[in-house]
């Protein structure tokens, strides 16, 4: 069920016998030479949409900027500084609460937004409002990445580059799947900028001069849909456990 295509008194039914909602989350920024800047969110989006379509849970609108600084010097990339962000999506977290939702699974496409959503998290269980996770969509299923591509990446890599061509192939630029391979690096360690255990970049910049890492020619659509529909299975099991807990046993433990 998506929240924008329903009217208050539908609504109403759902928050009378529901306590669950999906927030997807990503960010508007560069991806390379062949991937458009709403890659991040258009994941997200798509994870959060088909899997409440698949179980019936809440999903909301998308929030499609996210914290992406670090890719700043690429045309076109946008943020919100970090604390901005955190206090954004947690009112928007406590709008869902009010209306008697307790517990919500922010559908992330977006590394640079995982450690705020999980402070944002900690924020809403530790006064008790609600039990707020972060998912994201390589993480609940790594085997089947690392078995699908050689070198994945990991942004604007062949992963996310099959993600894309899956659900929007039109947004794909296939002519600059080459120049996208051949004007990056492999990987954060082919970049050399892990020195003595330090991590000593800052932006994506520093690394790579297009923006991007892996090997793009090795993505395809049918990879995609693979790991799409991996990934959607995990989520919407995720969500029926989630709903299957007492809220009880989701908040603090007691001070031993």
């Amino acid at each position: 069920m998506y929240i924008a295509d329903e009217t208050w008194p539908e609504l109403g039914d759902y928050f009378a016998d529901e306590s669950v909602a999906l927030v997807p989350l990503g960010s508007t920024e560069q991806h390379g030479p062949h991937l458009p800047l709403a890659t991040d969110h258009l994941i997200a989006e798509a994870f959060a949409r088909e899997a409440a379509e698949r179980t019936g849970y809440l999903c909301t609108p998308t929030i499609n900027v996210g914290v992406s600084p670090h890719h700043r010097q690429f045309n076109g990339t946008m943020w919100v500084d970090a604390p901005v962000f955190r206090d954004y999506v947690e009112s928007f977290t406590r709008n869902l609460a009010y209306h008697g939702i307790d517990r919500v699974v922010y559908v992330n496409a977006h590394g640079g937004n995982v450690d705020h959503l999980r402070e944002v998290g900690r924020r809403l269980r530790d006064d008790e409002t609600m039990y707020a996770i972060e998912w994201m969509w390589n993480d609940s299923i790594p085997e089947l990445v690392d078995d699908l591509f050689e070198q994945n990446g990991p942004h604007g890599g062949p992963k996310e580059t099959a993600m894309i061509q899956h659900l929007r192939s039109d947004l794909v630029r296939e002519d600059r799947l080459e120049d996208a391979r051949d004007g990056g690096v492999a990987s954060v360690d082919a970049a050399g900028t892990v020195k003595f255990g330090s991590r000593t970049f800052y932006d994506a910049a520093d690394n790579t001069a297009n923006g991007v890492l892996g090997d793009q020619t090795d993505a395809t659509a049918e990879k995609g849909a693979q790991m799409f529909e991996e990934a959607v299975d995990q989520l919407c099991q995720l969500c029926d456990w989630l709903d299957d807990q007492r809220f009880e046993d989701l908040l603090p433990k007691a001070h031993v």
